[in-house]
C-alpha cells in the first residue's frame, strides 16, 4: 500500500510532537542519569556545580561503605521479605475476591461490591486504623506491614473486569460438565489464562511494598525490623548514618563528604530490584492493564 504524501502542516505537526515528547524524555531521565554520576562524583564538585553529564573526580567509596555497613543489608533483607510476603497475599486476595466477584451465579455480587467501593472513598483515618492494629497485638511486627493494606479495590475492580471479559461463560459450563468443581476450574483453568493479569498484579503490589516506609515508619520501633526505605529516609532527611558507615571518619567536614556520597548511592541500591524486576513483566505490562480495563 502507497504511503500517503504528507503535507507541511502534517511535518510541522510531527516536528512539535517530537520537540515536546524530547523535552518529556529529558525531564524524566536526567534527574535518573543525574544521581547515576553523581554517586561515583567527587561531593565537592557536585556541590560547586562541576557535575553535569560526566562524573568528576571518579570515586567508588560511597558504594564501598553502603555494601559493606550491615544495616543495609538487614533492611534489603527485611523489605525483600516484607515484599514478597506482602505481595503474596495481595495477589492472591486480589484474585479470588475479583473472580468471585466476575461469576454472575453470585448471590449479592453488587452489593459486596458496593461496600468495596465505599472504602475508596471513605475510610477511618490514620488514628483510628493504629488503634486496630495496636488492638490486635501487631505494632512491631511484620504483619502491621502486609495485613492492613492487604487488599487494594482498585485492583480488584481491574482483575473483575479481565475476569469477566476474558473467561466466557461457555468455558465454566464446558468444565462443568465434565465434573470440574469452581475450585480445580479457578486454578486449572483461570489463572493460566490471567498471567498477564497475575504479571501486572505483581508489578503494582510489589513496587507498593518496596517503595512503601510511612506503614513502618508508624508501626516499628524496633531498627532490626525497619525496611531499606526506612533506612534510605533516614540517611536523605535526617542525615543520620550507621557508626560503622563512618567509623573511620572524624572530622565534620568529612562526615558531610561521605554523607553526599552515600545518599546518591543508596537512592541507585534501592532502586535495583524494581529495575531488575521490571523486564520480565513488561510483556505483560501494556496487556494485562488495558484487557482489564475495557470490557467487551
Amino acid at each position: 500500500m502507497p504511503r500517503l504524501k504528507q503535507t507541511r502542516q502534517d511535518r510541522i505537526f510531527d516536528f512539535v510532537n517530537y520537540i515536546l515528547l524530547g523535552l518529556m524524555l529529558l525531564a524524566v531521565l536526567y534527574p535518573l542519569y543525574f544521581i547515576v554520576i553523581a554517586s561515583v562524583s567527587d561531593p565537592n564538585a557536585i556541590n560547586s556545580g562541576q557535575v553535569w553529564f560526566w562524573p568528576k573526580n571518579l570515586t567508588f567509596e560511597g558504594y564501598e561503605r553502603i555494601l559493606g555497613d550491615s544495616a543495609i543489608w538487614r533492611g534489603y533483607r527485611n523489605s525483600i521479605l516484607y515484599t514478597a510476603l506482602g505481595t503474596t497475599i495481595n495477589v492472591f486476595l486480589t484474585l479470588t475476591a475479583a473472580y468471585a466477584l466476575s461469576r454472575k451465579d453470585l448471590v449479592g455480587r453488587n452489593l459486596i461490591m458496593f461496600f468495596f467501593a465505599f472504602t475508596m472513598f471513605f475510610s477511618g483515618g490514620l488514628i483510628p486504623t493504629y488503634l486496630v492494629v495496636r488492638d490486635l497485638k501487631m505494632i512491631n511486627t511484620i504483619w502491621a506491614l502486609v495485613i492492613p493494606n492487604a487488599v487494594a479495590v482498585w485492583n480488584i475492580i481491574i482483575a473483575r473486569t479481565f475476569f469477566e471479559s476474558t473467561i466466557p461463560q461457555e468455558l465454566l459450563e464446558a468444565a462443568q460438565i465434565d465434573g470440574c468443581s469452581n475450585t480445580k476450574f479457578f486454578w486449572k483453568i483461570v489463572l493460566p489464562l490471567a498471567k498477564p493479569l497475575i504479571a501486572i498484579m505483581i508489578l503494582f503490589y510489589g513496587i507498593g511494598h518496596w517503595n512503601s516506609f510511612f506503614d513502618a515508619l508508624i508501626y516499628l520501633r524496633d531498627e532490626a525490623l525497619y525496611p531499606l526505605q526506612i533506612i534510605l529516609r533516614n540517611i536523605l532527611i535526617q542525615n543520620e548514618m550507621s557508626a560503622q558507615m563512618v567509623m573511620d571518619v572524624e572530622s565534620y567536614a568529612a562526615q558531610q563528604r561521605v554523607a553526599e556520597l552515600v545518599k546518591y548511592g543508596v537512592i541507585m541500591v534501592a532502586s535495583v530490584p524494581p529495575l531488575i524486576l521490571y523486564p520480565f513483566l513488561q510483556k505483560y505490562f501494556v496487556k494485562g492493564v488495558f484487557v482489564g480495563s475495557i470490557k467487551g
